[in-house]
């Protein structure tokens, strides 16, 4: 098993590729720290980790709130050591100009999609470099590359995702720890339900996504979690500073 032995904590746990991230860490023999502010979907979940014979537990955690991931690190680090950490929770905000997107929304994308992240890399940092070794695994997008229409703020938020991994990754790297990011494609999650919803037609949304990707069709979360895992594994262990777009080809057209 690729992560026997290994702690994995992954934020935005409870649904979308965060959960099947979990479950795929646990069939590779992780010890998952399941977080999200869901508690409950998240609660359940561990269980269920824990039902089907893994290591698996639940921290309620608010990204945004560095106090707290400083805590919930710090705890899980001091009780079983900390391998992996995946910052997976992220937020977009309704298609929007530029020009017409409330700060309000922009603000809130920035806190969660960037803060969050800078959260979790540094509370997590210190326990890496003094064990010297450990696994970052950002989530960005294909907005961590191209700049998508009426998504700056989205865009704003993970292209520095992108970037920030590469400051972290030439930064830790000679204490031994790797940072990366995935960029998924469009992605069949509670995220893309979202913005199908204030659509006049979502179906007919979805559908003229899907044909945009040469595999005409979207990514499914199991199939980002398989390239989390990847990441996250000594199988990448000369991979660092890296995004990983996993897009079904969409970035080639």
């Amino acid at each position: 098993m690729r992560l026997e032995n290994k702690t994995a904590l992954i934020t935005g746990a409870a649904s979308g590729i965060g959960q099947a991230t979990a479950e795929r860490f646990a069939e590779e023999g992780a010890r998952v720290i399941v977080t999200d502010i869901d508690s409950d979907d998240g609660q359940e979940l561990a269980e269920a980790l824990t039902a089907d014979g893994a290591e698996a537990e639940f921290s309620d955690l608010d990204v945004t709130d560095s106090e707290a991931f400083h805590t919930v690190v710090d705890a899980v680090a001091e009780t079983h050591g900390l391998d992996i950490i995946v910052n997976n929770a992220g937020v977009g905000h309704p298609s929007a100009r530029l020009e017409d997107t409330d700060d309000s929304a922009r603000d809130f994308v920035i806190d969660v999609n960037i803060k969050g992240v800078w959260n979790g890399c540094h509370a997590a940092l210190p326990h890496m470099k003094e064990q010297g070794r450990g696994a970052i695994v950002n989530v960005g997008s294909l907005a961590s590359i191209l700049g998508l229409p009426k998504q700056a703020a989205y865009s704003l938020s993970k292209g520095a995702v992108l970037n920030l991994t590469r400051a972290i990754a030439a930064e830790a790297g000679p204490y031994g720890v790797r940072a990366n990011t995935v960029c998924p494609g469009f992605t069949d999650t509670s995220l893309l339900e979202q913005y199908l919803a204030a659509q006049d037609d979502p179906e007919a949304v979805r559908e003229a996504m899907a044909e945009e990707y040469p595999l005409k069709r979207l990514g499914e979360p199991e199939e980002i979690a398989d390239a989390i895992l990847f990441l996250a594994s000594d199988e990448s262990s000369f991979v660092s500073g890296h995004g990983l777009v996993v897009d079904g080809g969409f970035s080639t057209c």
